[in-house]
């Protein structure tokens, strides 16, 4: 039987398939890291905004790269948690919409800074002289306004095309909702030209954004070769962003095998790649450039200690 968007009114989630004599512990071990999660981010965004020291394009960056990781997690963390103490895993429909939005944006967000970070290393490190005057506070705020919007306008626009298909199924198999799995629910794959348009818009943007960091880097190691002064740079600034890139290409990539080649997987194996994306980058991120970069280690210490 068919059914269209007037009828499909709840989502059924099947991706969590485990007893309750592992929900407690799991659930546990959920929340203990989505506040962790929350710790970390936000201890570096509250750090960097009361330090006026640090009220500079890269840390500024860095704030916003913390704020999209609370944003990502929000739109995860509470609906798994909810589900690992439900013993039916439902979504509303506009939730389910409103969940893959989120998500997806918060990915081509992640990408969008993570290509202003390159761009703004690339200024610091091959043409330090003009650094302030290309990277003013006018031109930082409209780049990252750019991460923001451009993403949000994308998935936006697929998140509407994909609220006027007809769906012949409510059932969901993950654990969370995703545009690209609600595209393959419509009952007339001919309705969906329009989604894949736009996606394959957001492909080619996105692509440009890699390429663009590519770019940047090749600038980047071709100046710091002969420079004692540049390489140091490069290893306190640069190697974190990197890491940062590393940990971002290695989750989307776990995301996309298990996509496509999930079926051929156990469920705990599907599980775990598919969140990896979402718990991943929002831990190791704030804690990797909080470690490498002194001047948010020194502060946070100092804090600490003041504290003690």
């Amino acid at each position: 039987m068919m059914h269209n968007v007037s009828h499909v009114r709840f989502f059924f989630l099947s991706g969590l398939n485990i007893t309750m004599n592992y929900r407690v512990a799991i659930f546990s071990l959920t929340l203990i890291s989505y506040c962790f999660v929350v710790l970390v981010n936000v201890a570096l965004i509250v750090t960097i905004i009361l330090d006026k020291n640090m009220h500079e394009p890269m840390y500024i960056l860095l704030c916003t790269f913390c704020m999209n990781g609370l944003y990502g997690t929000t739109g995860f963390y509470p609906k798994i948690l909810w589900d690992l103490l439900s013993p039916v895993h439902v979504i509303s429909y506009s939730g389910c919409l409103v969940q893959a939005f989120v998500i997806s944006s918060f990915v081509c967000t992640d990408l969008s800074i993570l290509t202003v970070m390159a761009y703004d290393r690339y200024v610091a490190i091959c043409r330090p002289l003009q650094y302030h005057s290309i990277m003013s506070k006018q031109r930082v705020l409209l780049l990252v306004c750019f991460s923001w919007l451009s993403p949000f306008c994308i998935m936006g626009t697929n998140i509407i095309l994909t609220s006027r298909l007809k769906l012949c199924s409510p059932y969901i198999d993950r654990l969370y909702c995703v545009n690209f799995i609600i595209l393959k629910l419509a009952c007339f794959p001919g309705d969906t030209i329009a989604n894949n348009i736009v996606i394959n818009i957001g492909i080619i943007i996105y692509l440009f954004h890699g390429l663009f960091i590519v770019w940047s880097y090749m600038y980047v190691l071709k100046t710091c070769v002969n420079s004692l002064e540049n390489r140091a740079k490069f290893m306190q600034t640069c190697v974190p962003h990197l890491t940062s890139l590393l940990i971002f290409l290695v989750t989307i990539l776990f995301d996309v095998f298990n996509m496509r080649f999930g079926s051929n997987l156990s469920p705990t194996i599907q599980n775990i790649f598919a969140i990896e994306l979402l718990i991943t980058p929002p831990i190791m991120n704030p804690l990797f450039y909080g470690f490498k970069l002194t001047s948010i280690r020194n502060r946070i210490l100092g804090i600490t200690f003041k504290r003690k």
